[in-house]
């Protein structure tokens, strides 16, 4: 084999392995996924094609597939909207240096490295009718809340437990965006008298646009594949108030032993998650200002 020949297959020799390992994990589940959701399939017999009755039974006759989409897309909505916008505010706080924001950036980082289940299970403790949060609504002579037990405030209960899980990691990713805007930038945009409110929207915000876009669409992503804090808090109760697309297929597969059925679901999943990006990318990727 010829010197030449050698240094253009190389490359590919390295990525080989990751390339192997998406087929594997990736790309042969999704295949699959779509193949079983044509099936009616059940541990107890073998698969019997059945076209597209696992689709249409979705959006007919269960009507709580529609709730759980329901669901998904009030708390994907409410988890995109708080992250994004506090977290900016919180970068914006703790820009300057100082041994207090030095501390909080450090604190604000561990529930991101603190497992889910765990911390489902400890909220689980405060959202209950004698945990803590009704203990400090008794001190000012407040009446407590069914916080876990009322469709009202359940899935408002699983928001709160994933904005305080993320909100952290995702302003020091913004923090350290604003720390690498060039310092000339800013000293020209003062030497103009711009004001902090002109800084911030006509300076700041383009340069942290593509860290915004990343965020935007990766929140979302994470968003549509919630699961822990549901099954450990509230399994999609009351009712089927904080029943999400993920505990629904998760439910039908384990719970109900209908296969087929969960994976036409998942393939709902997928595509909605594949629109949304490609949406994203559609509306918002020509605004993002690259440096």
């Amino acid at each position: 084999m010829k010197e030449n020949t050698k240094r253009k297959l190389f490359p590919y020799l390295l990525i080989l392995p990751s390339a192997l390992f998406l087929l594997v994990f990736t790309m042969y589940p999704c295949i699959y996924l779509v193949r079983l959701s044509f099936y009616e399939y059940n541990l107890l017999k073998p698969p019997k094609w059945i076209g597209w009755k696992n689709y249409v039974d979705l959006f007919t006759r269960n009507v709580d597939f529609v709730v759980a989409l329901k669901n998904t897309a009030i708390y994907t909505a409410a988890i995109v909207t708080i992250l994004i916008l506090f977290g900016l505010i919180l970068a914006v706080c703790l820009q300057r240096e100082s041994r207090i924001n030095s501390f909080v950036q450090r604190a604000m980082f561990i529930p991101h490295i603190v497992g889910m289940l765990s911390v489902a299970m400890i909220f689980q403790w405060m959202f209950n009718e004698k945990g803590l949060f009704n203990a400090v609504l008794a001190i000012f002579r407040l009446p407590g809340l069914k916080w876990l037990n009322s469709s009202d405030t359940a899935l408002i209960c699983i928001i709160i437990v994933a904005v305080w899980k993320s909100i952290g990691y995702y302003a020091l990713i913004l923090l350290s965006s604003l720390k690498a805007i060039p310092a000339e930038i800013n000293e020209a945009a003062l030497l103009d008298d711009a004001g902090p409110v002109n800084r911030f929207f006509h300076i700041f915000m383009p340069m942290l646009s593509p860290q915004i876009f990343f965020l935007l669409v990766t929140i979302t992503i994470n968003s549509f594949k919630v699961f822990e804090s549901v099954r450990q808090m509230t399994k999609g109760g009351p009712g089927n108030s904080t029943n999400v697309l993920v505990y629904y297929i998760y439910n039908y597969a384990f719970n109900y032993n209908k296969y087929g059925y969960a994976a036409a679901a998942g393939v709902v999943l997928l595509l909605i998650m594949i629109v949304m990006t490609i949406l994203y990318f559609k509306a918002m990727g020509k605004r993002v200002h690259y440096q």
